[in-house]
């Protein structure tokens, strides 16, 4: 097994382990990135952003996320295209084991494993996903100006999504499987009394329709989930907000997680349950969600990891 010794290992490419990667270089810890399934992570998927400081212009997503990559490689960041399979937090130094057989020793270790959508898995979502299907109103919703629009879910953040693309879209369509929804009542209640707001209640996607070359979506076809009659919308945008999974599995029963397996770390810190262990980004963060957030909690695991080196080291 191929050893490396080093001072911090950050497990995870998008916003938060390039930004920490870059301030961990410019610190001089020769940081060691693994990439994981997903180099750039939910950015890669992302076609236009528009809301990333600094651009006056629309920006691409994955020209982002390789720009970044490239401003750490610059720094002296040590990259290993590879998937971490397995961490030992109770040694110190600590211990993480990756498929190609590598094994990192590590003073620190910061984790930007982020978060993916849940999506509805049918085959014609692929197609339009960025070009008509979003899972981020707070990323997509402006190009929805004074447009029809979807959102599929029934809890807090489907709600949420829904009553932030009223200030945009022309019409807001919530479509929920069930005939009552999950979120907070005081949700609920503003949901209920905005008037650019309709809901279907007890139906389901069954396909996206829309135009090839370039991909727009058009239509939607719902079907009832009492009675199987069949609905037909126009629309230009869909947002599917069903919720978010953190990639944590592997550091189950490692780390102190809430409920819904997000990491938790300390207040207005980025470190989490076990000392010389940091989470950053969307892997510890479901209220913002957002490159920039995730970027700032980048910056703020490698500043502290790099206080905890120098004070144990």
């Amino acid at each position: 097994m191929d050893k490396i010794k080093n001072n911090i290992l950050i497990i995870g490419s998008g916003p938060a382990g390039y930004t920490a990667a870059i301030y961990a270089a410019r610190a001089n810890l020769k940081p060691h990135l693994v990439s994981g399934l997903e180099p750039g992570g939910q950015l890669t998927i992302t076609t236009d952003v528009e809301n990333y400081p600094g651009f006056g212009d629309v920006i691409q997503g994955p020209w982002l996320m390789e720009e970044m990559k490239k401003q750490a490689l610059n720094v002296g960041t040590v990259f290993h295209n590879d998937i971490v399979t397995s961490v030992n937090f109770e040694s110190k130094p600590f211990i993480a084991k990756t498929e190609s057989g590598k094994e990192f020793v590590s003073k620190s270790i910061i984790i930007a494993t982020g978060a993916q959508a849940r999506w509805l898995n049918i085959e014609s979502e692929s197609k339009f996903k960025g070009f008509g299907i979003s899972a981020c109103a707070t990323c997509d919703g402006f190009f929805f100006k004074d447009q029809k629009v979807i959102v599929v879910g029934g809890g807090n953040s489907a709600v949420e999504e829904a009553l932030f693309l009223t200030k945009f879209a022309s019409k807001v369509i919530l479509v929920h499987r069930r005939n009552s929804l999950r979120a907070e009542k005081i949700l609920q209640e503003r949901l209920f009394n905005n008037k650019k707001i309709e809901i279907l209640w007890d139906n389901k996607v069954v396909e996206f329709i829309g135009e090839d070359n370039p991909n727009s979506l058009k239509q939607v076809l719902l079907e009832n989930t009492k009675n199987g009659t069949k609905l037909k919308l126009d629309i230009s945008g869909a947002f599917i907000a069903i919720g978010h999974d953190p990639a944590t599995s592997l550091f189950k029963g490692k780390l102190n997680m809430d409920n819904e397996n997000y990491i938790i770390t300390k207040n207005d810190s980025t470190e989490t349950s076990v000392k010389g262990v940091f989470a950053a980004g969307d892997v510890k963060d479901k209220i913002y969600r957002q490159a920039v957030t995730a970027a700032g909690m980048g910056c703020m695991a490698a500043l502290e990891a790099e206080k905890y080196i120098t004070e144990n080291n």
